[in-house]
């Protein structure tokens, strides 16, 4: 046997929550660390008295007592590593590992024992479950009845609220109340606190980051009492996990942090961590509230009675030295500032500082985090996210969870790089710190972008897609100003001047004439938008195009699949067809092949016999369907040509432009006109003539300029 024995997965129970953890025997000491809060303990083997095996909810466990009076219990062994253990008890503590069994009865009735820090409930000489005392708060008596209350865990799915204790009379001494006798048991191991004597310092008006605010600081023997304007927390020295020391990067102030398991409570709130801040140059004389002789005593110099110096160095040295629990400061890590020990960082959209310990880092202040390099699994130096001037670093533990301090500046790179690889950090993208160094070499060089040239080729591809519309669709012309517009509009200036000139008697009515006639020029040398395309009418006279092998078979085969199978839909039909087709044999389908490959023959002799008569666009039907295109072309110019005569002819009387035609005149024309036709229609009743038809389309047709023109 060896001289250690090494348990993994072993389970600690504290205040209703299991805690798994790690498990050594040795022959000096039995030394437990729990994975989550990396908290130790450590039994002197001298100090073993009992050890007890016993079955549990969790396998089998072990309970261990101390001589100074301290209960250790841990589960999850396996029934085969009693005969070890107890062999390496025998052989190194001198210390027997005797087996109990637990009550499995189910009896409310039965002995309450006191033993240490236990209290257990026997039923026969057997125990059917014990109480910490430590997890007691509160002791209430009443008639016969004690009641007990426990702190609460939040990590605790379940918790045990409160339990009552029936005690009935005359079970104590005479003359004594065997409630009170079984309350005051309970007080005495109990974690209740109860501010009784004085204070050993007080420390006035503390600035606190977590929870925030201003405190007054009582130190007790046994608690800490922060008492402030609105909330007073009374924090157990039993909850101190660790303590910290840590300099800000101005070198100007510094931030005492104390970790607390369980955490303190605001309402909802949880405060794991303490966080207290100073000045360097706060100066303070303190003086105990305890004589000499018993500082001396409880102490054992590591206090005296007067002291002076810093602020933070006094509040340190007395946590210290009644926490009894080590000071961590920074180790060898300096940043990229002169003397800076810490980088500066953002968490949570919060900024702060990130402090590389010698087993650690930490993260102050809001919210303060604290990882372990026991639980780190990996960690990332990932390119940040807005610009290059900054990198984020990740940290993912073993439980799954990730933490990122975004906005480092990249100067701190190499130092935080060099201090993760020594520590033999396992690093997600070793080999990124060169890539890293000629990435920030200047920010201004052009980089390479991927989704800009991405982004790009697609615009590239559209463009080449909208130039080949270009034939089908022209685009619309751009207004180009200083140029003469098509039509003068109604508030231009050459509206005006053509108003002001037509407006006088008829001498001018020769220059009137002729300015209608150079509008017609200009509407003449107006570009008109070309029509779309109208779609290729369909040749029904063509050969129709031959089908594929897989078609010809599926037209002979449609009906087969059909009967076959009654009810099947079209979609259907084609997924069994292809089903079908893929499991025919090579000889069917060359066979099919062949008919295709003479489709395919046969319509290629049919297509020249068609050609060579004169089929394709020289069809009676593509004709007719050239001729159709034509005239909706030709009714949709007459429609906008119409639209826009009345548009022109509308609109205020006082006001003329330029391309104004009286409607009194264009009145008379049209009588002469009806007239000349009444005139026609008299001498010829039953047919209308050639040369009337050609005068009704030249009237309908001829703008109006032409027509006073030729008046």
């Amino acid at each position: 046997m060896g001289d250690t024995l090494e348990f993994n997965e072993i389970y600690h129970e504290s205040k209703g929550s299991w805690n798994d953890g790690r498990l050594r025997f040795s022959k000096q000491n039995v030394v437990y660390k729990s994975s989550k809060t990396g908290k130790v303990d450590n039994i002197p083997a001298a100090e073993l008295s009992v050890a007890t095996w016993r079955r549990v909810c969790l396998g089998h466990g072990i309970k261990l007592a101390t001589s100074n009076g301290h209960v250790y219990k841990y589960d999850g062994f396996r029934d085969t590593d009693y005969e070890r253990i107890s062999e390496f008890f025998k052989a190194n503590y001198k210390v027997e590992l005797t087996e109990k069994d637990m009550c499995v009865k189910g009896w409310n009735w039965g002995t309450a024992k006191f033993s240490g820090p236990l209290l257990s409930f026997d039923v026969n000489d057997s125990s059917v479950f014990e109480i910490p005392l430590a997890s007691v708060s509160q002791c209430a008596t009443g008639k016969n009845e004690v009641t007990l209350e426990f702190h609460q865990n939040d990590d605790a799915e379940v918790s045990l609220m409160e339990v009552r204790f029936y005690v009935p009379p005359g079970t104590a001494d005479e003359g004594a109340d065997p409630v009170e006798a079984f309350a005051q048991n309970v007080r005495s191991k109990a974690d209740v606190i109860q501010a009784t004597g004085d204070a050993v310092c007080v420390f006035k008006e503390l600035q606190c980051l977590t929870p925030r605010g201003r405190y007054d600081i009582l130190i007790y023997p046994a608690f800490l009492h922060l008492h402030g304007k609105t909330f007073d927390y009374k924090i157990p020295y039993t909850t101190v996990l660790r303590l910290f020391l840590l300099p800000s990067k101005d070198q100007r102030q510094m931030f005492f942090v104390i970790s607390l398991d369980p955490p303190i409570k605001q309402g909802q709130t949880r405060y794991h961590f303490l966080i207290l801040h100073f000045s360097k140059e706060e100066e303070l004389k303190l003086t105990l509230n305890m004589s000499e002789e018993e500082v001396e005593k409880r102490y054992e110099g590591k206090l005296s009675k007067n002291m002076s110096g810093s602020l933070y160095e006094m509040v340190s040295r007395v946590m210290k030295a009644l926490v009894n629990r080590k000071i961590t400061v920074p180790g060898n890590f300096q940043g990229n500032t002169p003397g800076a020990q810490c980088i500066t960082c953002s968490y949570k959209a919060q900024s702060g500082l990130l402090y590389p310990l010698e087993r650690g880092f930490i993260y102050v202040h809001k919210p303060p985090v604290h990882l372990r390099f026991e639980e780190i699994s990996s960690v990332n130096f990932a390119r940040g996210t807005t610009t290059t001037r900054s990198f984020d670093f990740e940290v993912e533990t073993k439980q799954g969870n990730q933490f990122t301090f975004s906005s480092i500046e990249r100067e701190e790179y190499g130092k935080l790089f060099d201090f993760v690889n020594a520590k033999k950090l396992h690093i997600k993208n070793r080999g990124f710190k060169e890539a890293k160094n000629n990435e920030y070499s200047d920010s201004d060089d052009d980089q390479h972008d991927a989704y800009l040239e991405r982004m790009k080729a697609e615009g590239k591809i559209r463009e080449e897609g909208d130039g080949s519309n270009d034939s089908d669709e022209e685009t619309d012309e751009s207004f180009n100003p200083g140029e003469e517009s098509d039509v003068a509009e109604e508030y231009d200036s050459n509206a005006s001047e053509s108003d002001s000139g037509s407006g006088g008697d008829g001498s001018d009515d020769e220059g009137k004439k002729k300015k209608p006639a150079k509008k017609a020029k200009v509407v003449k040398e107006k570009k008109e938008r070309k029509p779309r395309r109208e779609k290729k009418q369909k040749d029904t006279n063509a050969p129709k195009r031959p089908m594929s092998s897989y078609m010809l078979w599926l037209n002979s085969s449609r009906e087969r699949i059909k009967s076959e199978n009654p009810g099947i839909s079209i979609t259907e039909i084609s997924k069994k067809a292809g089903e079908m087709w893929k499991q025919i044999g090579k000889e069917d389908k060359e066979e099919w092949d062949g008919k295709a490959e003479e489709a395919k023959k046969n319509y290629e002799k049919a297509m020249k016999e068609y050609r060579e008569s004169g089929g394709g666009s020289s069809t009676p039907a593509m004709k007719e369907s050239k001729k159709k295109a034509g005239g909706k072309k030709e009714d949709k110019k007459r429609k906008s040509g119409g639209g826009e005569k009345e548009k022109e002819q509308g609109g205020n009387d006082s006001f003329k432009s330029r391309e104004f035609i009286s409607s009194e005149e264009s009145s008379s024309d049209g009588e002469r006109k009806k007239a000349k036709k009444a005139k026609k229609a008299k001498g010829k009743p039953q047919s209308r003539g050639k040369e009337s038809e050609e005068e009704e389309e030249e009237a309908m047709t001829t703008p109006p300029s032409s027509v006073e023109d030729s008046d």
